[in-house]
């Protein structure tokens, strides 16, 4: 059965992605000590953003909901527990039994240590009582040869903040969940994504992460965030129809060393936002940064450095895809030989903003007129 459509964050967020506005507290760069030692192996082309706890502030409900959607998740201020525990686990064995147990409103604090083997959540928050599994980036889930390290089933209203995910075939897979956060983890030495949002999981924000060294296993499967199903998968994945993984907001994360895209978005997925993040390359077997099939989707106020091929794209994989695109106030140092942003196909259906800048791209800004 086709998804209906849901009525989640999307007027909200295309509101503020129009006017370049960032939601909640959450900025590019976040100040403060904690936590950089963690990330300083990222090489300076990686763009690695100081994602720190400056301090511990409680995280209320979301803000009410705007016409077509809820609105964006707050942002807690770095790596860290953003409210205190209801329980505080400190072995794989404590994780997975408040898991099971979690309830609205439940505060899952993991303690620094490894937690190894694949861990999953089936049970659901509200918007009012969100549940929250958070901890410090030394806090670590090793999913070694786990086929998700961290997977949300059927999982809506969570806030995961904060920890390492470490191996697994995928760091965190979502499926048929909705309106959740997932802020300012590190993701690393995956197999192959980092994180993929499937089986029409819609609403969901994936905010202030840092991303680096996916595909360790399949690299032309190492993308840093997944969004969708290919249409080849419908069949196994949504009933043969679209993966309507609609209306997600992928912002201010630093993506680096992925051996796929930064960010790929299958065809049948409608309405999202990829804002002000920094991707790093280049890998032979990524097409693009950021490579659009899906429609109406905004990508706004991105930082691209090095491209074995193009800095931004979008393809045609099926009719009716790949089209109503909009890229605005990008900035694409490719230092290859392609384009900034390259239209593959619908040129007059995607629109290209003069707004974006380019440099050292091999056949310029873009292979559409800018507007």
């Amino acid at each position: 059965m086709t998804a209906t459509p849901r009525t989640g964050a999307a007027a909200e967020v295309r509101a503020r992605a129009a006017t370049g506005v960032r939601t909640g507290a959450a900025t590019g760069v976040r100040t403060g000590a904690a936590g950089v030692g963690a990330r300083a192996a990222i090489t300076a082309t990686a763009l690695t953003l100081a994602l720190t706890v400056a301090g511990c502030g409680a995280i209320g409900p979301a803000s009410p909901a705007g016409p077509g959607g809820p609105a964006t998740p707050p942002a807690p201020s770095g790596p860290g527990c953003p409210k205190p525990a209801t329980v505080i686990v400190h072995t794989a064995t404590e994780l997975t039994t408040a898991l099971i147990a979690a309830t609205p409103g439940a505060v899952i604090q993991l303690a620094d240590g490894g937690y190894p083997g694949g861990f999953t959540a089936k049970r659901s928050g509200t918007a009012q009582a969100p549940i929250t599994l958070c901890g410090g980036r030394a806090a670590v889930i090793d999913g070694g040869r786990a086929t998700y390290s961290l997977y949300l089933n059927g999982a809506s209203y969570w806030q995961v903040i904060g920890f390492t995910v470490r191996g697994g075939d995928k760091g965190v897979m979502v499926d048929n969940a909705n309106d959740n956060l997932f802020d300012s983890l590190e993701i690393t030495n995956v197999q192959a994504e980092g994180i993929h949002l499937r089986r029409n999981s819609g609403d969901n924000v994936i905010r202030g992460n840092l991303i680096h060294d996916t595909g360790q296993l399949q690299p032309e499967f190492g993308e840093g965030v997944y969004v969708g199903s290919a249409r080849g998968n419908w069949c196994r994945y949504t009933a043969c129809q679209p993966d309507r993984a609609d209306r997600n907001l992928v912002e201010h994360n630093t993506i680096s060393r992925t051996t796929a895209e930064s960010v790929d978005i299958k065809e049948g997925t409608t309405g999202g936002i990829v804002r002000e993040n920094n991707f790093t390359g280049p890998t032979p077997n990524a097409e693009s940064w950021v490579n659009v099939k899906g429609n109406g989707w905004r990508i706004v106020g991105n930082t691209g450095h090095g491209s074995d091929q193009d800095g931004f794209s979008v393809h045609q994989i099926l009719d009716g895809w790949g089209i109503d695109n909009t890229f605005d106030a990008n900035t694409a140092v490719v230092d290859g030989p392609g384009y900034g942003i390259n239209i593959t196909k619908n040129k007059d259906r995607n629109r290209v903003t003069c707004s974006n800048k380019v440099e050292g791209a091999g056949k310029g800004l873009s292979n559409t007129d800018c507007a």
